[in-house]
């Protein structure tokens, strides 16, 4: 019998222990080329710092949620739990880049949290409500990501000390491990468990070759490729249009993610129920095509408080990013103090707004049609191998998107991500067919 709707009190423990983990993860991300330049890193190894996590994703994510189909959920989620805690431990007392480095390549070997959490939320819904289990992970990954920097950013106004938010850190990855540990119950019994030994080894590998979601798979990369390049260009274009420095773009992320965290708790259940998840991916790739189109026009013109001479001042004294480290350094042209008005920042947030419904759409639908698609047994393993295609997107987004906006000018990344996710969208109409034992449409 097919439940109608998700029961809370069996998935609060999952997306509890998930936004512990991700508040712990973004108070690190946005100070990592920091902790890079603080022992004379050049800019090639402030992007080798960078790359260093998700590139260790992709070998060591799709191993791990193989595991836990084989072993269980809670065994997998405490050695990646406290495998993240020792990592975040080794950042705060490194002495060297090497170690820096060596901290991150331990998080994304056995770091496979998010997705033996999402494979956790599968063993405890069906059909009609996966799409809103896993978009819960997702609005605890969003609530994180609001929290996160803010957190890091107040720890650093209190003491300069960089080890100080790796400690923090820590903390709430280890608050992660006691929420493990003492709340979370086991979702896959032993029955249900995959009893080849080898499996956990060979079923990422043997996944691969099988058509029935490689095009999910594929999908997934691409849409998160252009998704990826958007948040890291983000900052770069409101300082070009809008004049925006960190304070207004930390307004922002907190603008998106609560829209995010919206999308995921209140209107994905709703909608998966009512319209399926094959649907919603249409849906989602359309709202991200508009919402691209229509920010690549944003008006050139800065805030009401703008003063060119101040923004300029700021941004001399700012580190290079993962990107600029690679490519080389990317123009700004800041706007002009005559041009200042609301208009730019009235449109920017009109055109953001299908822009995050998009992308809280997107990846819990797709990973719940890739789940109706797997065997039985296959749950953690094809979540991961699905993080392991986003780890992928996420370490050569920001070069693609860099090296088209230093080549293109400010507006060519978002029209040409706009451009693909039509053609996506297109390819999908095609390609994503519904599945003949499936009742997707059904209340």
């Amino acid at each position: 019998m097919s439940q109608q709707r998700l029961s809370f009190e069996r998935v609060l423990p999952i997306f509890t222990l998930t936004f512990v983990d991700v508040l712990g993860l973004t108070i690190i991300l946005p100070l990592l080329h920091l902790y890079s330049t603080a022992f004379g890193a050049t800019p090639l190894q402030i992007g080798l710092v960078a790359a260093a996590f998700p590139l260790t994703q992709l070998l060591g994510v799709p191993v791990m949620g193989a595991l836990s189909d084989r072993y269980g959920r809670k065994p997998l989620l405490l050695i990646s739990q406290v495998s993240t805690c020792a990592s975040f431990l080794m950042l705060a007392s490194a002495t060297s880049l090497e170690m820096i480095i060596l901290s991150r390549v331990v998080d994304g070997l056995f770091g496979a949290n998010l997705a033996t959490a999402q494979a956790a939320i599968t063993d405890l819904t069906d059909e009609k409500t996966r799409a809103q289990g896993l978009g819960l992970t997702g609005a605890a990954f969003g609530l994180g990501f609001i929290l996160g920097p803010a957190i890091a950013l107040i720890s650093l106004e209190f003491s300069s000390n960089l080890a100080l938010p790796a400690l923090i850190a820590a903390a709430y990855s280890f608050l992660s491990i006691l929420i493990t540990f003492f709340g979370f119950e086991e979702t896959l019994p032993p029955k249900r468990r995959r009893i080849d030994a080898v499996a956990p080894l060979l079923n990422p590998l043997r996944m691969l070759r099988q058509a029935r979601n490689n095009h999910l798979l594929v999908l997934m990369f691409a849409q998160q490729v252009v998704f990826f390049a958007f948040e890291t260009l983000l900052g770069l274009f409101t300082l070009s249009r809008l004049g925006l420095l960190g304070q207004g773009n930390a307004f922002i992320f907190i603008y998106v993610g609560v829209i995010l965290v919206y999308v995921q708790v209140r209107l994905i259940g709703r909608w998966s129920r009512k319209y399926g998840e094959r649907k919603l991916v249409f849906v989602a790739l359309a709202l991200l095509a508009l919402g691209l189109l229509m920010i690549a026009i944003t008006p050139n013109q800065p805030h009401p408080l703008y003063i060119e001479w101040r923004v300029e001042e700021s941004i001399r004294d700012l580190a290079p990013s993962a990107t600029e480290a690679i490519i080389g350094d990317i123009p700004i042209t800041l706007p002009e103090d005559s041009q200042r008005g609301i208009g730019g920042i009235v449109w920017f947030l009109i055109a953001i707004l299908p822009l995050a419904i998009g992308s809280g759409l997107i990846r819990p639908a797709l990973n719940s049609l890739m789940l109706q698609r797997a065997q039985p047994g296959e749950t953690g393993a094809i979540l991961g191998i699905s993080a392991s295609f986003v780890s992928l997107a996420n370490a050569v987004a920001p070069l693609i998107g860099g090296w088209i906006f230093q080549t293109s000018g400010v507006s060519a990344p978002f029209i040409a991500g706009g451009v693909v996710m039509t053609a996506l969208l297109l390819i999908s109409l095609r390609v994503i067919r519904p599945e003949s034992n499936q009742q997707t449409n059904t209340a």
